[in-house]
């Protein structure tokens, strides 16, 4: 019985050594945190986006698990990261109550009645996963449930050519934490972290479709395909 030939891996972005994104992260100053809570199938997905997201903004980290440890969870959560005081954490989620009501969710809490504020005392949790993923990962997980939300305004068309979008409005989870980000730390989407950001996602998605190109296997046409069988 043949074995499987598994690929050395890059240890940081987790992608194949010949395919490795480290090249096109950037450090970028934010002072909001970032907790990123990874689905078990993103890990090794060569379009997902949060390995890259990590690796450009220094004060995240990232979790992996689809129903957590619920100790681990809320030191992820409510712990300090550094010595300093605990940070409010919000989980960056649309508005999705009626949706959460009829399967039995706890209702989110209220922003603090001190709302706004500041950057330096707020951590940004993101579910990294596809829609449906990110759905089980809040029913699995009541900690995220009771989260107060943030939800993203203004959002445009989404430059992840590389995945479908199901629904108007879906991101990547690198572009909704730059906007997260933006709304959170009052960034103008012209100001050089978040065009930096935008800039190594769109690098990000040009790679991506590059490698798609390379290695798709041309179609043979009908009259090839029976000439080879001759």
């Amino acid at each position: 019985m043949s074995k499987t030939v598994q690929r050395p891996r890059c240890p940081n972005c987790h992608r194949a050594l010949r395919t490795c994104i480290c090249a096109l992260a950037r450090h970028v100053e934010h002072q909001v945190e970032v907790l990123i809570l990874m689905h078990p199938m993103e890990v090794h997905e060569a379009k997902g986006t949060g390995h890259l997201l990590h690796l450009c903004l220094p004060h995240s980290r990232v979790l992996v698990g689809e129903q957590f440890d619920t100790q681990a969870l809320q030191q992820a959560l409510q712990g300090s990261w550094d010595g300093q005081a605990p940070r409010q954490s919000l989980l960056l989620y649309p508005d999705t109550h009626e949706q959460d009501a009829t399967l039995g969710l706890a209702q989110a809490s209220a922003l603090p009645q001190s709302w706004p504020l500041p950057p330096e005392q707020l951590r940004l949790v993101l579910i990294d996963g596809t829609w449906r993923k990110s759905r089980k990962m809040l029913y699995l997980n009541p900690a995220l449930q009771t989260l107060p939300r943030v939800a993203l305004q203004d959002v445009g068309d989404s430059g992840y050519a590389i995945r479908k979008a199901h629904l108007p409005g879906q991101l990547s989870s690198f572009e909704a934490a730059v906007l997260g980000l933006a709304q959170l730390q009052n960034w103008p989407l012209d100001a050089a972290a978040p065009a930096a950001l935008n800039q190594v996602f769109a690098q990000f998605v040009a790679r991506q479709i590059l490698l798609q190109n390379v290695n798709q296997v041309p179609v043979r046409a009908p009259d090839e395909v029976g000439k080879a069988q001759e």
